[in-house]
């Protein structure tokens, strides 16, 4: 059994061992995007805890023959299950996998305690036909090896939320039993972040890069918090189409406490109706972004983050899955297409 790999030895072929996030970072890592290093964790360990904790038998009593249509009974079913497998231990070769990762990750840094996101990474998540963002939790800034594995744990509950059994059940995802990998990320203090998509998600025109941005972490874009900044960038010129420029009143940035996560903070008046981005970090996110289309070979949703330092991460990439080229003319806005596809739930800023 595979119980973990480092991002970098992932690939697409990889994404029903390690689920869709963790296997396209290895395709962004193998082609020289600059994405933060960690490690992938297994759906053998997933299916590997679900037998070692005797969770079999109740998924299959409270999941077989589930009316998800009775919101009732899907919470009820939901509430049963993840409490079930948050309070279930993990087997100890997991444990111990999960530890020694970690702990390479820390001596690369030179950091006691590294701040990691760990990140739910399910199967069929983020394929072209289908995405599970916002269903299924990611922690961030988590700090030491306990608190990793109970973030992980924690992804592993998620997969069982009421939004996720639902989805499932829509797709009529039934010939294959639900199961998850989960990726272990470096953190990226973020000074600014947001998402792009390799063309315009409204009008599905493939010769612009859309990107929004807010100030901190992603977790205010994608969670509907603040109404982003929004570019239009051509990929063609580098010309900026459209830049508007909004008041971003909150931000997240990293607990000042010592048990991790992240906290909502208000942004002084002066910042706050500021432009996040420069033509230069511009520039640098249209390059990126038409690297990583060509790289897939398709449009792509794109979690990106800026440091203090003005360097710049992908956070994580997939499949375009909501513009209007795809589903036809909805008459919204980009960033109400950013929340169809990232979801309110995308980033918890949730510490274990």
């Amino acid at each position: 059994m595979t119980i973990t790999a480092p991002l970098a030895d992932l690939r697409s072929a990889d994404e029903g061992r390690f689920g869709g996030k963790s296997s396209a970072l290895g395709e962004l890592l193998a082609s020289g995007i600059p994405v933060p290093g960690g490690f992938g964790i297994s759906t053998d360990a997933y299916r590997a805890f679900v037998e070692h904790a005797g969770l079999r038998g109740l998924l299959e009593r409270t999941l077989a023959g589930l009316d998800v249509d009775d919101v009732a009974a899907v919470e009820a079913a939901s509430a049963a299950v993840t409490a079930a497998v948050r309070e279930a231990p993990l087997p100890a070769d997991v444990v111990a996998e999960v530890r020694r990762r970690y702990a390479e990750l820390v001596a690369a840094s030179g950091e006691t305690d590294l701040p990691v996101a760990v990140r739910s990474s399910a199967l069929g998540e983020d394929s072209a036909e289908a995405t599970f963002a916002g269903q299924q939790e990611t922690f961030l800034w988590v700090r030491g090896a306990e608190r990793v594995c109970d973030a992980v744990r924690d992804c592993w509950a998620s997969l069982h939320s009421p939004p996720s059994i639902t989805y499932r059940a829509r797709l009529g995802d039934t010939s294959r039993e639900p199961a998850m990998g989960v990726a272990v990320q470096r953190m990226v203090d973020a000074d600014v972040a947001g998402v792009m998509f390799t063309c315009n998600p409204v009008s599905g025109d493939p010769s612009v890069v859309a990107i929004n941005a807010g100030w901190g972490l992603g977790l205010g874009v994608v969670g509907g918090d603040v109404t982003p900044d929004e570019y239009l960038v051509s990929k063609v010129t580098g010309d900026i189409v459209r830049r508007t420029i909004n008041e971003k009143q909150v931000e997240y940035r990293p607990s000042a406490g010592s048990g991790g996560g992240t906290e909502r903070r208000d942004v002084a008046p002066d910042r706050a109706g500021a432009a996040c981005l420069d033509d230069r970090q511009l520039a640098a996110l249209v390059a990126v972004a038409r690297d990583i289309q060509e790289h897939f070979g398709g449009h792509q949703d794109i979690e990106w983050a800026f440091d203090a330092a003005g360097t710049l991460s992908v956070l994580q990439t997939r499949p375009v899955t909501a513009t209007a080229e795809l589903h036809g003319p909805t008459g919204g806005s980009a960033m109400s297409l950013v929340m169809a596809t990232f979801g309110v739930r995308q980033e918890t800023g949730k510490g274990a």
